[in-house]
């Protein structure tokens, strides 16, 4: 019994000694110091943003021109069938097809209405032949009743002059018949040129027709006017068109074919930090699909109208970046990241930003790992560090954040710098007027105002 109390007290104990022992283990973890040297080199200071790849110049493959053309009554053609992204085309190979059901149905009534008139055509081309015919037999028969009639008057000389005058009227009403059936038959001649001419206008006038739907309908075949890689076009929204989508007369672009020897990123820079920008300023662009390579390239263009994105509450304004030199691995529409260079700094003192505090008093400092509060005069911030113009030398280390016991800390040489209304005015110069801290010999700080740069 002795042993089983005596077991579970050294169990007791045992167990006490190990959360006492984990207690202090992660109190330690929990207090554990971060430090960061203070570095002096080259500081750039940038503008950060997603862009894509895209082709400075592009041909354009569009679909026939149709604004002025009666025969297509929907102003928005849709477009049926079209070639995946980056199909590798030769000049005049198949790229989309468009929506021409209205062509279809336009020329099948027009071939209709031309077999009619054709049909019409022949009809009375027929008609008129008979007519002319029956009326040139009219006219050959007429002859012969002249003739016989002249016969007679000849004859009837011998008889009394009433049979005489008789035959003369018959041989007279014979001659004035045939000179009218002469007359009818040029009019009927004439008047069946005349409608045939106009049934033949009437056919040539929908037969031009037919031809023109023709070659809209030919036209609704879209084929590639270059060599090239196919790109899909984007809209105004950002969307790409694809099958499904509409051309109008208006944007008649059913895709595009990049030249690939000039590339560009284009991508758009907030309305706040536009005002940085400008042409000629130098950038690194990273590709998403190879982050190892860095290119670097120029600002070349920059939008003077914002414009709204999806998913984008502000303005934004299109920059595009030249990618310096060729190189074949660049593709359009790859995602690129673009660090636009506003300024460069050589051989300055920097930390990263979240080093730097600043007390109630409105004094700029740093906790050194010596156990200081280190007063230093901040620069030009790149949103993840920032320069120390003044009060940090190189190779420091400082903490990058505030320590857990940060009340030991103390100003350097706190005894010599009037921590009150002076530390406030000193703050205030420094950010105010860009003063430089001078320390005289006798431990008093004056100001000096440098020569103001322009940028």
């Amino acid at each position: 019994m002795k042993r089983t109390f005596i077991f579970i007290g050294i169990g007791f104990v045992l167990t006490f000694l190990m959360l006492y022992v984990l207690n202090k283990v992660i109190s330690k973890t929990d207090t554990i110091e971060y430090f960061t040297k203070a570095k002096q080199g080259e500081f750039v200071i940038a503008v950060n943003v997603i862009g894509e790849l895209a082709a400075e110049k592009s041909v354009e493959i569009k679909g026939p021109s149709f604004a002025q053309s009666r025969y297509v009554r929907s102003r928005h053609i849709k477009i049926l069938d079209l070639v995946p992204e980056g199909t590798m085309i030769r000049k005049g190979d198949y790229i989309a097809t468009l929506d021409r059901t209205d062509l279809e149905n336009t020329s099948k009534d027009l071939n209709d209405r031309l077999k009619t008139l054709r049909t019409n055509y022949d009809m009375k081309k027929l008609d008129t032949a008979v007519a002319l015919s029956s009326l040139r037999n009219g006219i050959k028969n007429q002859n012969y009743v002249i003739e016989e009639a002249a016969i007679n008057r000849s004859i009837s000389k011998y008889e009394a002059p009433s049979i005489i005058r008789r035959a003369e009227i018959e041989l007279n009403k014979s001659r004035r018949k045939l000179e009218q059936q002469k007359r009818s038959y040029m009019r009927s001649m004439a008047q069946g040129k005349n409608d045939l001419k106009n049934q033949a206008y009437f056919i040539s006038i929908i037969l031009q027709r037919v031809n023109e739907i023709e070659q809209l309908i030919a036209g609704f075949t879209i084929t590639s006017p270059e060599n090239g890689m196919v790109m899909y076009k984007r809209e105004r929204l950002g969307n790409k068109r694809k099958i499904g989508s509409t051309i109008s007369p208006f944007d008649r672009v059913v895709a595009i074919l990049p030249d690939l020897s000039s590339m560009i990123s284009k991508t758009y820079v907030s309305e706040i930090d536009i005002r940085k920008i400008q042409v000629g300023q130098k950038a690194m662009v990273t590709i998403d699909a190879l982050p190892k390579k860095i290119y670097s390239g120029t600002v070349f263009a920059i939008a003077n109208i914002g414009e709204g994105l999806p998913n984008s509450s502000g303005k934004v304004f299109e920059v595009r970046i030249k990618i310096d030199g060729f190189n074949s691995i660049l593709k359009p529409s790859m995602t690129t990241g673009n660090s636009i260079v506003i300024s460069t700094f050589d051989n300055v003192v920097y930390v990263p930003i979240e080093c730097v505090h600043t007390s109630a008093d409105g004094i700029t400092f740093i906790y050194t790992k010596d156990g200081n509060k280190q007063i230093v005069l901040p620069g030009e911030s790149n949103g993840k560090n920032i320069i120390i113009e003044k009060g940090l030398d190189p190779g420091t280390m400082v903490y990058l954040n505030s320590p857990d016991s940060n009340e030991k800390f103390n100003y350097k040489e706190a005894d010599l710098i009037p921590l009150q209304d002076a530390d406030r005015e000193i703050n205030r110069i420094l950010f105010t007027h860009k003063y430089q801290l001078i320390k005289l010999q006798n431990y008093k700080y004056t100001f000096h105002r440098p020569e103001y740069q322009t940028f």
